[in-house]
């Protein structure tokens, strides 16, 4: 089994690869995520996002910028869980920019399967952002993630495990369509259980649609506390 889900990352990575050409982002994406339990299996979750821009370009020319703070995001989503393996969550995002305060509205159904020594979740979501001068933008994603430990059968204390997504995002503004892609590998280690710490590459590409395509590699950094 974990022979078949390297394979799986394998073909990922070299379909990313294919995409590797026209306009181009670098940056880093450091996150906190921080979680409260409530009763009745509530649960309160607040996550900040700072985005950093290191070079922008278009492939094979001198047409290259350097370094932007792009926003700061701030969400808060309130969840519950249903069932066994099932949560429904909903909540807001505001994006802090240099020239404007974006909003947007977050709606997600997440199944989680726990399998042998391994997890495969997934996420099903929608949202809506509101932007000044701008028509909504309605975005539907489904993500698929894979956790695995990297020492015994569980991921406890003081213990590494490897995580990897791939999530599809359909994007509608106006009478405009466009399909985003997104792939994930991610290193975490488990401080306690209730801190960790997780370092990852991602891939996003779009407007591949449009022959237009831009492609965003992206150092993620994440820390998750929960209290």
């Amino acid at each position: 089994m974990k022979k078949r889900y390297a394979f799986l990352v394998i073909c990922l990575l070299a379909i990313s690869v294919s995409f590797g050409q026209n306009r181009y982002q670098v940056g880093t994406l450091p996150t906190l995520n921080i979680s409260k339990s409530l009763n009745n299996n509530w649960q309160l979750n607040f996550k900040s996002e700072f985005r950093q821009l290191f070079k922008e370009g278009i492939t094979n020319s001198t047409q290259n910028s350097g370094y932007d703070y792009v926003h700061t995001d701030a969400a808060f989503v309130v969840s519950k869980k249903v069932g066994l393996n099932n949560k429904l969550a909903g909540g807001f995002l505001l994006r802090f920019t240099n020239k404007d305060v974006i909003k947007r509205s977050i709606q997600q159904f997440t199944i989680i399967n726990t399998l042998s020594n391994y997890r495969l979740g997934h996420r099903f979501a929608s949202d809506q952002t509101f932007e000044s001068d701008q028509d909504m933008q309605l975005r539907l994603r489904y993500r698929l993630t894979f956790d695995l430990p990297l020492n015994g059968q569980t991921v406890d204390a003081q213990e590494w495990y490897f995580k990897i997504s791939n999530e599809y995002l359909n994007i509608f503004e106006s009478k405009d369509y466009d399909l985003e892609l997104r792939l994930s590998p991610t290193l975490g280690y488990v401080f306690t259980d209730n801190n960790k710490l997780e370092l990852g590459l991602e891939y996003r590409t779009n407007d591949f649609v449009n022959n237009n395509t831009r492609n965003r590699y992206w150092l993620t950094i994440g820390w998750y506390l929960s209290l």
